[in-house]
């Protein structure tokens, strides 16, 4: 049998054909997932990162840059600021990182009973913030010839020759009360202050004196001789309404009684 021809061998496909011819390298593909490999990473030698330290803490507590120049007071009202700065007793020069903002705090509220809250912030790069709110008084509780403030919470924090105005005062005549053993004082004026919270703005306006004779007997003298029957402290929104609607309903009415809300009266004498 005779072999291929040259022209049979001519026409036969190489294996290579029709394989695709290789890409170059510019044009391979990355790692699966499209995701680019790390490059190179810079490390510092540890002596560099000991520099680094060592140059932050002397910017920190060495240097002349950060330290303290300035207090600034914000927020009082009856205090001033220059009695707030010195209680603060910020040290001036030393480095702003170390000022004890905690201890500076503390000694504010301790020696000054009006501050109910101090914020003591560090303002970069030379001074000291101390934001001040300040207790207000809801009752004043008159002792001789002075009185005492009371705050929302109840407490007792300044003694002072001259009533604000406005303010109403607060008396407890409890002594003889039944209940004055599981209801204190303390708890008479926590009760009282809630009173005075409930009220309707226009009659906290005229209110003169929160009376409380016993934890569930608290009346209101007002302005023209009138008086409110609160009762207790609680459902002091339903009360508040109450008293809204009798005294739109009767407002020549001189007697109030909401102590028992779903029931309100009024009279005239």
């Amino acid at each position: 049998m005779a072999g291929p021809t040259t022209a049979d061998r001519g026409a036969r496909t190489p294996k290579s054909a029709g394989r695709p011819s290789a890409r170059p390298p510019s044009a391979r593909p990355g790692p699966p997932g499209g995701r680019r490999l790390p490059g190179p990473r810079v490390v510092l030698p540890a002596g560099a990162v000991v520099v680094l330290a060592v140059a932050v803490l002397w910017v920190l507590y060495g240097s002349t840059w950060l330290r303290v120049q300035e207090v600034t007071v914000t927020g009082t009202r009856v205090l001033t600021p220059r009695q707030v700065e010195a209680v603060a007793a910020v040290p001036m020069g030393e480095p702003l990182v170390s000022a004890d903002t905690g201890g500076i705090e503390e000694r504010l509220r301790r020696r000054l009973p009006r501050i109910d809250s101090v914020a003591v912030v560090r303002s970069w790069p030379h001074t000291v913030e101390l934001r001040v709110t300040e207790r207000r008084p809801v009752l004043l509780i008159e002792k001789g010839a002075k009185f005492i403030e009371v705050d929302a919470k109840g407490v007792r924090f300044a003694t002072v020759a001259r009533a604000p105005r406005g303010v109403p005062r607060l008396e407890l005549t409890a002594d003889q009360s039944p209940s004055l053993r599981r209801f204190d004082t303390g708890r008479l004026t926590v009760a009282a202050v809630g009173v005075a919270g409930d009220l309707p703005a226009p009659v906290a306006e005229d209110t003169r004196v929160v009376h409380v004779r016993s934890y569930d007997s608290i009346t209101l003298e007002l302005s023209g001789d009138r008086t409110v029957m609160w009762g207790s402290g609680e459902h002091g929104e339903a009360k508040a309404r109450a008293l809204t609607a009798l005294m739109k309903a009767a407002p020549k009415g001189a007697h109030f009684d909401v102590s028992a809300p779903t029931a309100p009266a009024v009279s005239r004498s």
